[in-house]
């Protein structure tokens, strides 16, 4: 099982709105450390299926998204708790630091 990519504005606001704890991994097919984060992001995706909703967004085609969140640098992985934006992790990062994240807004 791989996070589904979010297919445009719409559905990322309907998840926004039925998913208590949403995590999206903003990337873009040119972006190298992307590439490296994609696999964690699978497996977050695994790991946490009974949890939260882990998807990627496609911030070529997703622009007005980037803009509406501040999202300057990829990868970024943007985590909200009942449709708010609680954090984004910035970069590549080892796996650890994305499960210890998720983890905070599940306790």
């Amino acid at each position: 099982m791989t996070a589904a990519y979010i297919q445009g504005e719409t559905e990322f606001n309907t998840l926004l709105e039925s998913e208590p704890l949403l995590v999206v991994d903003c990337t873009a097919t040119w972006c190298g450390p992307c590439k490296l984060v994609a696999p964690l992001v699978d497996q977050l995706a695994i790991d946490y299926s009974d949890r939260a909703k882990v998807c990627k967004l496609d911030l070529d085609s997703n622009k007005d998204v980037a803009k509406r969140f501040g999202i300057r640098s990829i990868p970024a992985i943007m985590i909200f708790k009942q449709g708010e934006l609680a954090e984004t992790l910035v970069g590549a990062k080892p796996y650890a630091e994305f499960t210890s994240a998720l983890d905070k807004y599940l306790a």
